[in-house]
């Protein structure tokens, strides 16, 4: 009965960040140079690492998956942030609210997957190496990276789908600058403790099985590693996997903070910091920790430039 006299909203405002004039003027171009930032230096990875032959592994492959993605995931939120930076209200309609959670998540989920196949690779790599080239095929490095991306976008359909069917009936402002999970679910006025439940149990497959696989291929490879009679071979395992152990490190504990939190009591702003954080910068750093760790990167763009 108290639903019928509420409005149903089919839009939302994001509040996004609204500081004084000064403090606008440098986020705007924060964000602006860290979108370009991004976008180049994915390029740049995914360019190298199609045009040279050195790098025609599933390490690189992967990483040039990676790349794809993380340009995605930028542009999914900051164009339409940098877009209404500047208007006094920035409304976003329902559906597109929907449709940017979607590729959000999706994108999210797919990233999650992915970092477990990277790990799963530098595993064999160090723990089979005579083994791998004939596990790691061509084939398989193909079929890995379409389960990656099939299972985020799909894992992501289900989530989205019990999210869209709430019913959203003000305040319609949302205290965010993209449609995330939570600030959305906050605005709903119908009981939502499934599409809760639905959204736990999926964010917890999704990031507790990539995480263990995770884990159990660094336990394989530290346990090779230490034991590797030649300090030089210790150094050269170790090297191929501190790049992408400290973006998985970035990754899951931003990723991780923002879910595993109680949805009602959070402060909004920290938030949006955290937020920042991993929708914003993560994206810009990755190509940073992986050329910058990695010899045969460097070495190649060393060549170009």
């Amino acid at each position: 009965s108290g639903m019928k006299n509420q409005t149903v909203i089919n839009e939302f405002i994001l509040l996004g960040f609204s500081y004084g004039l000064q403090v606008q003027i440098l986020l705007y171009l924060v964000f602006l140079v860290t979108y370009m930032i991004t976008i180049t230096e994915n390029a740049i990875i995914i360019f190298v690492v199609k045009r040279n032959h050195h790098l025609q592994k599933p390490m690189y492959y992967f990483l040039g998956n990676l790349s794809f993605l993380e340009i995605w995931y930028v542009s999914v939120t900051l164009p339409r942030l940098l877009f209404g930076f500047w208007s006094q209200t920035m409304t976003i309609s329902f559906s597109s609210c929907m449709t940017q959670l979607y590729f959000f998540i999706s994108l999210m989920c797919t990233e999650c997957v992915l970092l477990a196949v990277m790990a799963y690779d530098r595993y064999l790599a160090v723990c089979h190496p005579l083994r791998y080239p004939a596990i790691m095929t061509h084939k398989l490095c193909f079929q890995l990276s379409i389960l990656s991306w099939a299972g985020g976008f799909s894992i992501s359909l289900v989530k989205v789908s019990f999210i869209s069917r709430l019913t959203f009936c003000g305040p319609q402002v949302i205290n965010h600058f993209f449609c995330d999970i939570s600030p959305v679910l906050n605005l709903s006025c119908t009981d939502m403790s499934l599409a809760e439940t639905v959204d736990f149990a999926l964010a917890l497959v999704i990031l507790l099985v990539p995480l263990l696989i995770i884990v159990f291929s660094y336990c394989g490879i530290l346990s090779t590693i230490l034991f590797m009679p030649s300090a030089q071979g210790r150094r050269k395992a170790f090297s191929t996997c501190t790049s992408h152990f400290t973006v998985v490190i970035i990754f899951f504990s931003a990723t991780l903070f923002m879910y595993a939190r109680p949805r009602r009591i959070h402060p909004f702003n920290l938030n949006k910091i955290v937020s920042v954080f991993y929708a914003i910068f993560t994206p810009a750093l990755n190509p940073l920790i992986y050329c910058l760790r990695n010899k045969e990167v460097k070495e190649i763009l060393r060549k170009i430039i």
